[in-house]
């Protein structure tokens, strides 16, 4: 649009020269123009138009920039882009020139001066042009004078050193300029106009057709009065706070060309009136995270070019009719929550350049793109798509240079004719599920490709040997696939522009070269984690290294201390963790790392001393035997994250490590440490820490210092030394706390009501100290531990009941109503969430009298242990919530009453121990519907009459019952009388006479029994009614145990006749049917049966053959008696 006036203005001038008609410059112009040249200050070496003015030239209307009357004056002058920096002022010549109606000054750098009062003076000027030119301050009010003005452009690319309205303000400088068709005046400050802008734009400019005024510090509403500048083709309106809906009189503009509101944060739905304007070209509405709602169809031969609404909150399917918009070139639709399939008519889009669908919720297939033959970008990325994709969806896109589709899941092979697109720059492929072999194509020389991210797919094969001929490429990323072969460091000599090489996890084995070779690429990121390493590759040559990761190798060398210069003082992160490496070589200086790993190797002696810059140091399991140094803090000034656990490590903590104020995680656990925990740690260190880990040292005394208010600790894990005293009552300043462990140490104290208020406590572990006293808060404040998973209060002196209402508290050991568990993460500490650096919790739990280290503990694991107290009571009802529980101990404490029936509900639980109690009663059937049952332990109590049986209760030992000398039946060696058989849960009484006796029944039963004798007796009589009666009523009790999920042998099966050998055969497909019963339908056994926490579920082993199972065929002749008494079983 501006360009289409400025030809206007000009067509006159253009129509004389072109046709010939004589305008000799006047003399009086042209000395103007040249004292103005000599006026400005500018670079002759840069300029192209002030440079070529000369002042014995005949005609300076033919100078470059100057335009002329027909009379010979100056109308038209332009003198962009010539480096001017200064000498115009309000005393310039360039205000002598009265004619002029055009002046274009865009592109020059008059260094943050205001713009001159003087410009006012020229009063002809239809088009001023003053865009880009670093004037900064008020706009002048002379401004306002020229009436004639058409088009005005203050506008700029920057807001920094910007122009402003205050006074005059907008209203007042356009009051008179009633001709503005155009006017430009992006970042310029206009907010002390406030809100009423609108106002004073429709009520002096009825005639504006072109509206910028982005990144003007305009606020909202959009007023209803901008709906009467009907002849608006261009909004924008681009980075401003506007904070309000898409007003609908948008839809009325039907001259609108040009929508762009793009990051004005909008509200409300979607208009979708303005995508039905005919003439509509260009719509950007994008970063408005507000605007939600979805799109309408779009009008038929519509003439949307540009389609930009990446980074809102729209949702819903794109619809198909936007195969109806045959000029659209762009579609930007990224960061959306756009879901279903893409849609078939894209693949109609001819005119299509650029389309990014990225980050949405799209899933099946993509579309053919194979008439889209302009298209230059490709971005479907972080979405669900599936599907193998053809070859030939893309071997006619000669134009495209980036295609992207990570994070989806496409299966199949790579298309091949991906790597025919000789104008390919980038293809990015990672995450998902290619499978395929990698090929060689051809002319791979000839190729423009310059990334090539194939990583964490499950490809397969050797690397082709083509891709070490992409001259051009840079960035090679095959990590974390099902590559294998053997690959040379030579082999990369010739990628010279390579920089970023990434083939950690895959099956490769890579040979290093013994000397170092000159013709290596040098690399930026080197990463060749789990390569097969045996030896340090040769890099010395390496100048700008700042990446390298050789970890998870089986390098079994000393660290040399050549290694150390790599990068020539740019190297910034190194990964040798999870190698052999025994020792660093002497002497050795550490460079100015940012991150180095060091963890999982047998490095012993003195701890290196970390670089004063670091944010990431972890040296832990190693076998260092020093001491921490004094000044150790010094060199965590700004690290967030350092860890020497699982050494030998001896000494005291000292006071320095308080210096590291950025720390979130220290981890000091698993050493020597002795002395006490420094009291400015705790004081000083707990604002900014998020993980406090000196678990199983040997540290004394009492926990001093006061947490601060601002405590942001996630773990406290003091286990395993020898603290004494109570828990600090400041603790409670710690409002996110998730786990906190202070067992095996000397501490006495009372419960912990303190913390009642900690919503986000997840682990409370207490065991093997002095705690003592009831758990029941006073004034019945219980505690709201919502999120609580693992409680470990064994070995303690608590005493009383357990109150009834704690276990309606715990949701997190509850399954929800859908079935599921609240979640079913993992318990970690964001350290740098931008680089997926997490610290992994680990807690220690005990199952039958053994340790079990969770070294990843899964927010779905679950547990109650408060074994070796002095509990007291009836166990309460209540515990039969906790349907997610998996272990729960109650042993050695001194519980009264009857086991719970409620104990039944408990659908996950693995583990059962309520030994050494005072337990009487029955064992509750119940506890036979907990499927998942493999430890039970209900010795030593005072549990009487007959042990349940069926499920689980099958596989348990006499140990488990020990002790109970009122208890019978199997597996004890103490038969049950009558009395102590257990009734059904579930008896119905018929009606009969006083005796017991049901006559009704009996006779009824005579009766069918004799006629039944009259039938079945002849077929049982004859080999030939045998069969026939034994094939049938096979058949039938074949349909009752599939209805049933029961798996079933029939007799026949065990009978090796040769006949009925043969019918077996014929009737294969039969067989065939009845093996898909569903597996799931039948109980599972403890010895065919693994807990799978990824899936919150047990799974059985097929494979496995429990003691009660159907046994398996076998050809063999003989058969046991108990194979034929046992010939249908439920799993």
């Amino acid at each position: 649009m501006r360009n289409h006036l400025c030809f206007q203005i000009f067509f006159i001038q253009f129509y004389l020269i072109l046709f010939g008609v004589s305008c000799i410059c006047q003399i009086e112009q042209q000395s103007i123009l040249i004292r103005l040249k000599n006026e400005l200050q500018f670079n002759s070496s840069l300029s192209s138009k002030l440079v070529s003015w000369e002042p014995n030239a005949a005609d300076c209307c033919t100078w470059i920039g100057v335009n002329c009357s027909i009379g010979g004056q100056v109308i038209g002058l332009d003198l962009s882009n010539e480096t001017i920096s200064g000498g115009i002022d309000d005393s310039s010549s360039l205000f002598r020139l009265e004619s002029l109606e055009t002046l274009n000054l865009a592109g020059n750098n008059f260094n943050s001066t205001p713009i001159p009062s003087g410009f006012g003076s020229l009063t002809s000027l239809r088009n001023l042009n003053l865009s880009n030119s670093w004037f900064s301050g008020q706009i002048p009010g002379e401004l306002s004078h020229l009436t004639k003005l058409q088009v005005l452009d203050l506008s700029s690319l920057f807001s920094f050193r910007s122009l402003k309205l205050e006074s005059p303000n907008l209203a007042m400088l356009i009051k008179n300029l009633t001709q503005l068709k155009v006017l430009y005046l992006d970042s310029v400050n206009i907010s002390a106009q406030k809100s009423d802008w609108c106002q004073a734009l429709s009520s002096s400019l009825l005639d504006l057709e072109v509206l910028s005024l982005s990144t003007c510090q305009l606020s909202g509403p959009l007023d209803d009065s901008l709906g009467n500048l009907h002849s608006l083709s261009v909004i924008r309106l681009a980075q401003n706070n506007l904070s309000t809906p898409i007003p609908d009189f948008f839809g009325n503009f039907r001259n609108l060309t040009t929508l762009h509101l793009g990051n004005c944060n909008l509200l409300g739905t979607f208009p979708s009136n303005v995508l039905q304007l005919q003439n509509l070209q260009i719509l950007d509405l994008s970063v408005n995270r507000n605007l939600h709602g979805s799109l309408s169809d779009f009008p038929v031969n519509g003439s949307l070019k540009s389609l930009v609404l990446s980074n809102t909150n729209l949702s819903g399917a794109i619809p198909e009719s936007i195969g109806n918009l045959k000029s659209l070139s762009r579609i930007e639709l990224p960061n959306n929550n756009f879901s279903g399939r893409i849609p078939k008519s894209m693949e109609n889009l001819t005119q299509l350049t650029y389309l990014d669908l990225s980050s949405n919720k799209l899933t099946g297939q993509i579309p053919s793109f194979q008439l889209c033959k302009n298209l230059t970008h490709i971005d479907l990325s972080r979405n669900s798509l599936s599907s193998i994709i053809p070859s030939a969806h893309f071997q006619d896109l000669q134009n495209l240079v980036l295609f992207n589709l990570r994070f989806n899941t496409f299966n199949g092979s790579i298309p091949s004719s991906l790597f025919n697109l000789q104008q390919l720059q980038k293809i990015q492929l990672s995450n998902n599920n290619f499978d395929g072999v990698l090929t060689d194509f051809s002319n791979p020389s000839a190729s423009l490709l310059d990334t090539l991210d194939l990583s964490s797919n499950k490809l397969k094969g050797q690397i082709p040997k083509s891709f070490f001929q992409l001259r051009r490429l840079n960035i090679l990323l095959l990590s974390s696939n099902n590559l294998n072969g053997t690959i040379y460091t030579k082999d990369f000599q010739g990628l010279s522009n390579l920089t970023t090489l990434d083939l950690s996890f895959n099956n490769l084995s890579i040979i290093t070269s013994p000397i170092p070779l000159l013709n290596l690429p040098k690399f930026f990121s080197l990463k060749l984690a789990s390569c097969n390493l045996h030896k340090f590759p040769k890099l010395q040559n390496q100048s700008r290294l700042i990446n390298l990761d050789l970890s998870d190798n089986k390098i079994d060398e000393e660290i040399p201390n050549w290694i150390w210069q790599v990068g020539n003082g740019s190297l910034s992160y190194l990964n040798l963790s999870r190698n052999q490496l025994a020792s660093l070589q002497e002497p050795y200086f550490l460079p100015d790392l940012a991150v180095l790993d060091l963890h999982s190797n047998r490095l012993h002696g003195a701890i290196p001393i970390p670089p004063q810059i670091a944010t990431f140091i972890d040296y832990s399991n190693n076998r260092f035997n020093s001491s921490l140094p004094e000044t150790i803090g010094v060199n965590l000034t700004f690290a967030y994250f350092f860890s020497v656990s699982n050494n030998s490590l001896s000494g005291e903590i000292p006071e320095s490590i308080c210096n590291a104020t950025y720390l979130k995680v220290l981890d000091l656990s698993n050493n020597n440490l002795t002395g006490s925990i420094p009291q400015c740690l705790i004081e000083s260190g707990g604002g900014s820490i998020g993980v406090l880990n000196l678990g199983s040292n040997s540290l004394s005394g009492r926990i001093e210092g006061i947490f601060p208010s601002t405590c942001g600790l996630n773990t406290l894990d003091l286990h395993g030394n020898h603290l004494e005293g109570e828990i600090p009552r400041s603790l409670v300043n710690c409002s996110m706390l998730e786990v906190l462990n202070l067992g095996n140490n000397k501490m006495n104290d009372t419960y912990p009501c303190s913390l009642r208020n900690i919503t986000s406590l997840r682990v409370l572990v207490l065991r093997s100290n002095s705690f003592h006293g009831s758990v029941l808060c006073r004034d019945q404040q219980h505690n709201k531990w919502s999120n609580l998973q693992i409680v470990d209060i064994a070995h303690n002196e608590f005493n009383g009941s357990v109150p009834t209402t704690c276990f309606w508290q715990w949701e997190a050991m509850t399954i929800n109503d859908d079935g599921e568990q609240w979640s079913n993460k993992h318990l970690t500490f964001p350290v740098l969430q931008l680089n997926n650096l997490y610290y992994q919790d680990t807690v220690t739990v005990t199952v039958k009298g053994l340790e079990l280290e969770l070294v990843k503990i899964l927010t779905i694991f679950t547990s109650i242990d408060i074994s070796s107290n002095r509990f007291s009571g009836e166990i309460p009802d209540t515990i039969g919530r906790l349907t997610a529980l998996y272990m729960l101990n109650i042993s050695h404490n001194d519980f009264t009453g009857s086991i719970p029936p409620s104990i039944g509900n408990l659908s996950q639980l693995e583990s059962l121990d309520m030994s050494s109690n005072n337990l009487t009663g029955k064992i509750p059937s119940e506890l036979t519907d907990l499927p998942f049952l493999s430890v039970l332990n209900l010795s030593y109590n005072q549990l009487e009459g007959r042990i349940p049986t069926g499920s689980q209760f099958q596989t348990f030992q006499n140990t488990s019952y020990k002790g109970n000398i009122g208890l019978c039946g199997s597996p004890l060696n103490k038969i049950c009388s009558t009395s102590d058989v257990i009734k059904p849960k579930h008896t119905t009484t018929i009606f009969g006479d006083s005796n017991g006796y049901d006559w009704q029944f009996i006779f009824t039963g005579v009766g069918f029994g004799a006629s039944a004798a009259i039938v079945v007796g002849p077929l049982v009589l004859s080999k030939q009614g045998r069969n026939f009666w034994d094939k049938y009523t096979n058949k039938i009790v074949e349909i009752i145990c599939l209805v049933l999920g029961i798996h079933y042998a029939a007799y026949g099966l065990f009978n090796h006749d040769e006949n009925e050998t043969q019918d077996m055969d014929e009737s294969s497909d039969e067989d065939e049917f009845l093996s898909e019963v569903d597996q799931s339908k039948g109980r599972y056994c403890v010895f065919c049966t693994k807990l799978d926490f990824s899936r919150r579920q047990a799974i059985h082993d097929t494979k496995c053959t429990c003691f009660d199972q159907t046994p398996t065929l076998s050809t063999s002749v003989s058969t046991s008696s108990w194979e034929v008494e046992s010939s249908f079983t439920k799993l």
